[in-house]
């Protein structure tokens, strides 16, 4: 195990009937509230109108952003930073998924930075502060109700990359599984694998003596994979919801990421695939983390087959260990598309003419990956394997 430092300063307010904590938390920073929003889904699904009443209560004055995209834009975070700049906003509140929580994040630390956003978020510019966020979470998926990353995406030069800064974790969230009823089916999947790849993220890595962190992440797996089946069918059961909730925050608030270095190249290689092509992030995630783990299977066999033997209950019993460790890597990937998720790049109409591109964004800040270094050539590997 590595030495480590943990910091997380949100305060995490968890279960039905929370809303109510706005009223607590939101004085605490001021009364000028911007509100970040997405297509709309909070409106047809009431939670829109009880945001207003708990912040009319407190006498908040509220100027509203709307329209966050599922890849949130660059272009709408610089929206975002001219309305704080303009109507003093003193709390950004973002109200719905992880792209709208990433989107607020971008916008709370550009309204303190002088120059554009964007440098930021490609490490070009360090920034020194940010205001306030508070988020009320619909969709279990991202973590980033309890983290400092965000994702951002550039349109203009077909660019997405996460960022992260100390001033971009939320001051406090607000987790009601009852307003995650509603997302459609094929988000809920989307968000229960990107949850799943978080977790994964964390459990290759080549640090040792590292046994409670990987206990960790195999509860958290073997749970929604219990779990998601059961919640497909009723996808208004309180408590599946409610464990589906807390897995995605559990799988990336640093909790998993204590004491060793996670290795994060899939996030990257799906990055660039949604950035030309705007697909669902966890829906390319399911096609292309299936084909990073076999690409990557020598570097530690034994990881793989324990994923196998503990996870997905895989009998090693006269197998070799690589047998077994194949065997775990293809229940994953089945497990995913019994759920309904896409398992090849051709689900997108995708196919090889941008794999160049992609492999050359992938690459913009070199070699990646902490379980294994990935050269250009294995990105392209990866793609072509994924097609």
């Amino acid at each position: 195990m590595r030495s480590f430092q943990f910091y997380n300063p949100t305060r995490l307010i968890f279960g039905k009937g929370q809303l109510q904590a706005l009223q607590t938390e939101v004085p605490k920073y001021g009364k000028r509230i911007l509100l970040v929003y997405g297509g709309g889904s909070i409106k047809r699904s009431g939670l829109y109108d009880q945001v207003i009443s708990q912040l009319n209560a407190i006498g908040a004055e509220v100027t509203e952003l709307s329209g966050v995209e599922p890849n949130p834009r660059l272009s709408t975070v610089h929206k975002g930073v001219a309305l704080c700049r303009t109507h003093d906003i003193d709390l950004v509140l973002a109200v719905g998924g992880g792209s709208v929580l990433d989107c607020g994040k971008a916008i709370a630390v550009g309204a303190k930075y002088d120059g554009d956003m964007w440098d930021v978020v490609v490490r070009e510019a360090t920034p020194q502060g940010g205001l306030p966020l508070g988020t009320i979470l619909t969709m279990a998926a991202t973590g980033s109700e309890m983290n400092n990353g965000s994702v951002i995406t550039n349109q203009d030069t077909q660019e997405k990359w996460a960022w992260f800064s100390e001033y971009s974790f939320p001051a406090f969230s607000i987790l009601d599984p009852v307003n995650t009823f509603t997302v459609p089916l094929d988000q809920t999947v989307y968000g229960m694998v990107d949850m799943m790849s978080h977790v994964f993220e964390h459990y290759f890595h080549l640090d040792t003596n590292t046994p409670v962190q990987l206990g960790f992440c195999e509860t958290i797996l073997r749970t929604v994979i219990d779990t998601a089946p059961l919640l497909i069918k009723d996808p208004e059961n309180y408590e599946l919801r409610e464990t589906i909730l807390y897995c995605g925050t559990m799988a990336l608030n640093d909790v998993l990421n204590m004491g060793l270095a996670g290795d994060w190249a899939s996030h990257n290689i799906e990055h660039a695939v949604s950035a030309v092509y705007d697909i669902p992030h966890g829906g390319g995630l399911a096609i292309l983390f299936p084909h990073w783990m076999k690409h990557n299977l020598d570097v530690d066999v034994d990881r793989f087959k324990r994923m196998a033997v503990n996870v997905f209950d895989i009998n090693p019993n006269g197998k070799s260990d690589k047998q077994v460790a194949e065997e775990g890597i293809e229940a994953l990937r089945n497990f995913w598309t019994s759920i309904g998720a896409p398992s090849r790049l051709a689900d997108y109409d995708i196919d090889d003419s941008q794999i160049d591109a992609m492999a050359d964004k992938a690459m913009r800040f070199g070699p990646f990956g902490f379980f294994k270094k990935l050269q250009r050539e294995d990105v392209v590997q990866i793609y072509q394997a994924a097609l």
